[in-house]
């Protein structure tokens, strides 16, 4: 790692990720400029996961989302392979269906009875009821597929839900790991604090992650030499760098 704080590896970030940057840039799921968070923040950067609404970003995400999860279970030999994917409604729906689908092609012997499920966020009183879609979490191993996590309150929520329907969260996999501490009364204050995703590893043990960190996004920038846009994500990353 560099002096400022920035990865040396250049050109080695992994095929699989560069096409999900590179489809994200070229459909504006990813782009540049100003943007107000709800934690108020001025972020440089936004990442819009609802833009994946064709076949051929389906396809990219599914399959950034895939690769990212064999290489989570290949190097987290503890977290067993999961019995049903989940995703949050309602952007973690689509998500968790077609990176179900892209798992079952890559290994279709050891991902073909894996299940999927999601959340309504109304319960449902007639027809077959309750507040799921898809499998059952009796018992079942769940591994959730999000898309950007910042607070931390849905993650919350989501290991609620499972817990509640009888499952246990073995992780969560996001698109893109922001590496920013959690919001605070007085933000901009200096104040080391962990990320969302760092409280959530170290309240529940669970683990987690990413497609594509803040840092990738710095790293993309670079070799595409918009230095302006690269110094505004070092600068915002200079400001809300989480602790963990």
């Amino acid at each position: 790692m560099s002096p400022d704080g920035m990865n040396n590896h250049g050109a080695s970030i992994p095929g699989f990720k560069r096409e999900f940057l590179h489809s994200c840039l070229s459909a504006n799921v990813l782009t540049f400029g100003t943007y107000t968070l709800k934690s108020g923040r001025q972020s440089p950067y936004f990442f819009n996961a609802g833009s994946f609404h064709d076949a051929n970003l389906l396809s990219a995400i599914a399959t950034a989302y895939a690769h990212t999860i064999v290489n989570f279970l290949d190097t987290n030999h503890q977290v067993p392979c999961p019995d049903t994917l989940f995703g949050p409604a309602y952007k973690g729906i689509p998500l968790a269906c077609c990176t179900l689908l892209e798992l079952r092609r890559i290994d279709p012997i050891k991902w073909g009875k894996v299940k999927y499920s999601f959340n309504r966020k109304e319960k449902k009183d007639h027809g077959e009821g309750g507040g799921l879609v898809g499998a059952g979490l009796r018992d079942a191993n769940v591994l959730v597929v999000d898309d950007v996590i910042t607070a931390g309150t849905a993650m919350r929520e989501t290991i609620e839900i499972v817990k509640r329907e009888g499952g246990k969260v073995v992780g969560f996999v996001v698109a893109v790991d922001r590496m920013e501490k959690i919001p605070s009364s007085t933000d901009d204050d200096g104040v080391p604090r962990p990320s969302a995703m760092g409280q959530i590893r170290k309240e529940y043990g669970v683990p987690t992650a990413s497609i594509v960190t803040l840092e990738d996004l710095i790293e993309l920038l670079r070799q595409n030499g918009d230095e302006t846009d690269m110094d505004r994500l070092k600068d915002y990353r200079r400001r809300y760098l989480a602790s963990d």
